[in-house]
């Protein structure tokens, strides 16, 4: 793997300067490299006249768009980094955020002025709303330090946590997903996920320091995919209940794909199958990471080749370790079930031992697959045995009768705690019998691993990264008076 020389900015820099090939092409129309650079030091030029402490940052209400992607740019060479946030969250929910950043501005784009005002209201915040940026004649200046940007973790467990993301990790990341992803300066790469989210800006982010032309959305809809069609995308990142949408609406095949990226959930070896059939020359490529190291591990095209071939279970893996990275499980128990731990170049979080610890429960196989038993929050002690709420989705997800399903624990006055499954059948006017569910659980997995309350209902809830709320799980289990 050969490596370019530079920060990430200077790459994008070096890529995209005097360039007149459209860099993005959002719903405002084709923007040039050229002027992509222009109106980073633009905005270069507006953020460098904000105050900020040294350690902190900018937060900022965007969606994905040539502006936001300036603007980010910009940032980075003012040595103001922005910290980009979910403009749907509540003014309640970005107040923290917001005060933890020290910032005594919140950037907002005009759609969220709204929003950006009532925050500003709760933490004594200055709003500055960003008009349409002009393209200054030259590009920005060099990056004015090493914190290119800061994303937030999910925070469904607790109040979010700021992750800075150096220039440095940020032209690692791009060294070891150009490989894993094919993407390179040819390439055009859709995505309807947000700015906020490591996925959605962590790869669009490789994909512009590529020289790979960006086709965002701000809202992902069958109608936007549709509209692809014309577009020329060869790669885009989706998750797996965009794919299971495209799918049922019958327009996957509307766009050529070369590849398609997916996270945040795995896929079922009926969906591999739909996907192939649609597109029988696609490569899919399944990353796992978080917003403080990612990738860490990924299904290649070739091991979804091997599973569609008959090796499906390692669909319910997360692949291998990707290039340059090291991985090992730090106190694993009798069943090889350890906490993740993983160190390489591109990972943020790394701790004083310098590994990142991931939170994330898993075990290796021969083959060097690791697959997830959840994260150490979720694990369940039921009557003194521990439980895997993911090891019993796997089983679950391979009846006819269910479409999806998410396990959580319960507490329990006698056991401890006790497991609660939440099941979206594949056909709604036939749900399957909750007893058919445990026989077909028994046959497979101990007594204990057999959940005690059982609900059918229409979806799960999911974060704003595609992925599935346990704790909201359980407060539907609580309100249902369990």
């Amino acid at each position: 793997m050969t490596e370019a020389a530079g920060t990430w900015s200077d790459r994008v820099t070096a890529v995209h300067d005097g360039s007149r090939r459209t860099a993005v092409d959002d719903v405002r129309g084709p923007v040039s490299g050229r002027e992509l650079l222009g109106r980073a030091s633009a905005a270069a030029d507006l953020l460098a006249g904000i105050e900020l402490p040294e350690g902190g940052a900018v937060p900022a209400l965007l969606t994905t768009n040539a502006d936001a992607l300036a603007l980010l740019l910009g940032g980075a060479s003012a040595g103001r980094p922005l910290a980009p946030l979910g403009p749907r969250l509540t003014a309640a929910e970005l107040a923290g955020p917001v005060r933890a950043s020290r910032s005594p501005v919140l950037v907002t784009e005009p759609a969220w002025r709204a929003v950006a005002e009532h925050v500003a209201a709760l933490t004594g915040v200055r709003v500055l709303p960003v008009p349409p940026l002009p393209a200054a004649a030259a590009p920005p200046p060099p990056p004015a330090g090493p914190v290119a940007l800061l994303l937030h973790t999910a925070g469904t467990t607790g109040a979010p946590r700021p992750v800075p993301i150096t220039q440095q990790v940020l032209a690692a990341r791009t060294d070891v997903l150009a490989p894993l992803t094919g993407m390179g300066p040819d390439s055009r790469f859709a995505t309807g996920s947000p700015v906020h989210h490591i996925g959605g800006l962590g790869n669009a982010l490789v994909a512009l320091s590529l020289g790979a032309a960006l086709v965002p959305t701000t809202r992902f809809s069958v109608e936007w995919w549709r509209g692809l069609a014309t577009s020329g995308a060869t790669h885009c990142l989706l998750v797996p209940s965009m794919i299971e949408m495209l799918l049922d609406a019958g327009v996957l095949d509307a766009v050529g794909l070369r590849t398609l990226i997916y996270g945040a959930a795995p896929i079922t070896p009926t969906t591999l199958r739909r996907v192939l059939d649609r597109l029988p020359g696609v490569g899919l490529v399944n990353l796992f990471g978080q917003t403080e190291g990612s990738p860490i591990t990924c299904l290649t095209p070739e091991d979804h080749v091997q599973a569609a071939a008959g090796a499906a279970h390692l669909l319910g893996s997360v692949g291998r370790p990707v290039p340059g990275l090291t991985l090992r499980l730090a106190d694993p128990d009798d069943g090889g079930v350890g906490e993740v731990l993983a160190s390489a170049a591109h990972l943020s979080g790394a701790g004083p031992d310098g590994w990142l610890h991931t939170g994330d429960l898993g075990a290796v196989d021969g083959e060097g697959y690791l697959f997830l038993s959840g994260r150490r929050h979720d694990l369940v002690v039921r009557g003194g045995e521990n439980v895997y709420p993911v090891e019993i989705e796997d089983v679950l997800a391979r009846h006819p009768g269910v479409a999806a399903s998410g396990v959580v624990g319960v507490p329990d006055r006698r056991l401890g705690e006790t497991l609660a499954a939440f099941v979206v059948p594949a056909d709604p006017a036939r749900p399957p019998a909750e007893e058919e569910l445990r026989v077909h659980l028994r046959r497979q997995l101990s007594g204990f691993k057999v959940p005690a309350y059982w609900y059918s209902v229409d979806q799960l809830p999911l974060t704003g990264a595609g992925k599935l709320s346990r704790p909201e799980l359980r407060r539907r289990h609580e309100a249902a008076g369990g």
